[in-house]
């Protein structure tokens, strides 16, 4: 029977400690493709609530990935990972392991298109002011223009000395209340080089593919977990000896070795050279 894999006794909600949280779905081992495979299954013919629960939570690191790309408008990344996580429960439910494909590559629809929900209704309900000079310049800086024009720097510096600010918080406060709404979507009468312009194209973060990240992490835990137990099946010289040659920081030499070992340098290079061989048969076997 397939271990459960090992996970917080209490996850917390990323609202209530987003550090904490991460730290927690950060923790859950990554699932295996034959795991991933068997708990989908289980899933999909028999609808076992406890295999889609290790689905869900296996996955919650790849949710926290995608959200933080959506970090440029403002909105709270708590949020934005709370509804990728409903995102990536309505993968689950819809998963079909018959399809061949991991799971990783089939919720990022569904992850993104939650969050991207989210974004349409929420974005321009961005903080305007939340020090306590924003909120001075957020009340006062309308009274305080003479024109409806642009500040020039010798009004922005004038209001500045009323309030108590710098000039500089003048001018991005002005920046924040008259800038305006824009569709996070290209409207359907735009053209190809205006719809280019529309937030959905470069509000993502697309030099990097997750999913690969992903499986390329899974990759390398493995390939390190075999290593260790090819390291194991060595006799302690040996072991010893591929240790302080190739993983300690300060590298011994041969002819350390061999002072150490009261045998020669050619001789410590064979055992060496044994070690070696043996590990890689038993990598490729």
């Amino acid at each position: 029977m397939m271990n459960s894999p090992l996970v917080p006794v209490a996850l917390s909600v990323p609202g209530i400690n987003l550090g904490a949280y991460i730290t927690n779905v950060n923790s859950i081992p990554v699932l295996s493709p034959e795991n991933e495979r068997a708990l989908a299954t289980r899933y999909f013919e028999e609808e076992d609530v406890d295999a889609a629960r290790q689905l869900v939570l296996a996955h919650l690191r790849f949710v926290v990935h995608i959200a933080k790309s959506y970090g440029g408008y403002g909105l709270p990344q708590a949020d934005l990972i709370q509804e990728g996580n409903v995102g990536l429960m309505k993968a689950v439910k819809r998963f079909d392991p018959r399809m061949g494909v991991r799971l990783v590559s089939f919720a990022v629809h569904w992850i993104k298109a939650e969050i991207h929900e989210y974004v349409i209704k929420n974005w321009r309900i961005v903080k305007v002011a939340t020090t306590k000079a924003q909120r001075k310049l957020f009340f006062n800086l309308r009274s305080k223009k003479k024109g409806s024009g642009r500040l020039t720097v010798a009004e922005a510096q004038s209001i500045a000395s009323d309030l108590n600010v710098t000039p500089d918080q003048v001018i991005e406060m002005e920046g924040r209340l008259y800038s305006y709404d824009a569709s996070f979507d290209a409207s359907p009468d735009d053209d190809e080089e205006r719809a280019g312009t529309a937030p959905a194209y470069y509000l993502e973060d697309n030099r990097y593919d997750p999913a690969v990240q992903l499986e390329e992490a899974d990759w390398e835990a493995d390939s390190t977990e075999r290593l260790m137990d090819a390291m194991g099946q060595l006799d302690a010289r040996s072991k010893n000896i591929l240790a302080r040659r190739w993983l300690a920081e300060d590298k011994a030499t041969l002819h350390e070795l061999a002072a150490e070992y009261g045998v020669s340098a050619e001789r410590i290079r064979q055992l060496e050279k044994n070690a070696m061989e043996k590990i890689k048969a038993s990598l490729t076997a």
